[in-house]
C-alpha cells in the first residue's frame, strides 16, 4: 500500500511554529536565476539581489499549518535583476532554512514588482509558508 500520512492541525502547527522560531530575526535573500532543487543545494550562478530581515518573532503562531510573517524590514538592493526565488536563513545569515517562490501573486514571498534595480528600496507585501497536512504517495 502507498503511504498516506494525514497530519492533524496540532502537528502541522507545531512543525510550522518550530520553523517560525528558527527564522526569528533571520534573513530572506531574494535571488535571480533558477531555484535550486532543494534548500540544501548550494547557490551557484544565482545573484542575491537584496536581503530582507525578519523581526522577532518572525511569525505569529501558525494556523492550520500556515505561517504568515510579521512585518519584514525593507532592504536596499545590491544588484539589479529579476527576482525569481528566495532563500531563508537563521539570524546568522549562513544557515539556510528553506527556499521559496517570489512573485507578485500567490508566491511564498510577494513583492510589488519582480524587477529590482541596484540601490532601490525593496519591500515585501507578504510572506507565507505552509506545512503540508497530507503526504500521500510512495
Amino acid at each position: 500500500m502507498a503511504k498516506n500520512t494525514q497530519l492533524t492541525n496540532l502537528v502541522v502547527n507545531a512543525q510550522a511554529d518550530a520553523l517560525g522560531t528558527l527564522a526569528d530575526h533571520g534573513w530572506i535573500d531574494i535571488l535571480d536565476g533558477t531555484q535550486p532543487a532543494t534548500g540544501d543545494t548550494a547557490i551557484t550562478t544565482q545573484v542575491v539581489l537584496v536581503s530582507l530581515r525578519f523581526g522577532t518573532p518572525a511569525f505569529p503562531s501558525a494556523s492550520a499549518g500556515v505561517l504568515t510573517a510579521n512585518a519584514i524590514a525593507a532592504g536596499t538592493a545590491s544588484a539589479s535583476g529579476n527576482a525569481a526565488w528566495c532563500r531563508v536563513y537563521k539570524t546568522d545569515h549562513s544557515t539556510p532554512l528553506f527556499d521559496g517562490s517570489v512573485g507578485t501573486g500567490t508566491d511564498n514571498l510577494v513583492l510589488p514588482t519582480v524587477v529590482i534595480s541596484a540601490g532601490q528600496s525593496v519591500t515585501c507585501s507578504s510572506f507565507t509558508h505552509t506545512v503540508a497536512k497530507a503526504t500521500s504517495g510512495s
